[in-house]
């Protein structure tokens, strides 16, 4: 029997992953009640502080994307409130949301990064849009690929084949954020790994092949049954796998994250794996990829849930 007796799950919030995050608090909760436990799912609204401090949960779990939810400021609160949850604390959240951040501390660990540029929206319009993009495909190359420094779902991100591409994929990211990240796009393999750590130190699940219809793994591929074909353990060498793994563990452990992550690579031609990277409040929806590890691990998700939410509560109480 489980000692936790009221469990809180967080979803919803008012990021652009709002209608992601509700489908992962769902998805938490079910998988909970199917083991036992008893929960509450609630919004992060003016209702969430007063409402923890009337009835205070054992343990929480944050199933809160993009924004507030993995920026560390849900986190933050949590801290002041006193009250456990699953997850990495607010300053390694800060670290590995902000993406340039993240590749940067995983780099100085000996991780494979692709090359690449951040640009503010400042910089883009003050020293001259065409000037400064001509640069960046004379330094990278080309293809590129273009996304938000901040921010998960793959929401403002698009492939860039030619030069001409380039200031339209600016245009759309920076609709969804203020700066842009530009990479040497991977031919390769996408391979996503989940780590979970019940206090034996962190384990690399199974590994996720990923083989978008449409070629890029955007977020109608992501979140629409039947866009994406998933290969779970990826259809990989076993030297390759180890890697990947090692590596997932590796970005774990330099961002200082807990409990649970997930480390998205791709793999090129060669075999040799490239950091993306990295999620700290994971997706747990139908099509996510950490619900599927946990499967081809011949694990149960509510019983893992169950796991991280009692790890939370006992650090806690420690």
């Amino acid at each position: 029997m489980s000692d936790l007796g009221h469990v809180l799950v967080l979803a919803g919030g008012l990021s652009y992953e709002r209608e992601v995050s509700l489908r992962s608090g769902r998805r938490v909760s079910e998988a909970l009640r199917a083991v036992g436990i008893p929960v509450e799912t609630r919004d992060t609204d003016a209702s969430l502080v007063p409402s923890v401090l009337a009835d205070p949960p054992d343990a929480v779990f944050v199933t809160l994307h993009g924004g507030a939810g993995e920026d560390g400021a849900i986190r933050s609160v949590l801290e002041l409130l006193s009250v456990p949850y699953v997850g990495a604390d607010p300053d390694a959240c800060r670290v590995a949301f902000d993406k340039p951040t993240a590749k940067a501390v995983v780099r100085s660990f000996g991780l494979r990064t692709p090359e690449s540029v951040t640009l503010p929206k400042e910089t883009f319009h003050d020293l001259g849009a065409s000037a400064v993009l001509d640069r960046i495909v004379e330094r990278l190359g080309l293809p590129l690929f273009v996304k938000p420094s901040r921010g998960g779902s793959a929401l403002g991100a698009s492939m860039v084949r030619t030069a001409q591409e380039l200031p339209s994929a600016m245009v759309g990211c920076f609709a969804y954020g203020d700066t842009a990240l530009i990479e040497r796009y991977i031919e390769g393999v996408e391979i996503s790994v989940s780590v979970v750590d019940l206090g034996e130190g962190p384990v690399a699940l199974p590994p996720v092949e990923i083989v978008p219809d449409a070629g890029v793994y955007d977020y109608a591929s992501r979140y629409t049954a039947g866009h994406t074909e998933f290969f779970a353990p990826a259809r990989l060498s076993p030297e390759v796998a180890e890697a990947c793994a090692e590596m997932a563990v590796t970005a774990h452990t330099a961002l200082g994250l807990r409990d649970v992550s997930r480390t998205d690579l791709i793999v090129d031609e060669a075999g040799l794996p490239y950091f993306l990277e990295v999620n700290v409040a994971p997706g747990m929806t139908e099509t996510s990829l950490l619900p599927m590890a946990v499967e081809a691990a011949g694990d149960d998700l509510g019983t893992l849930c169950q796991a991280l939410l009692e790890r939370a509560a006992a650090r806690h109480s420690d």
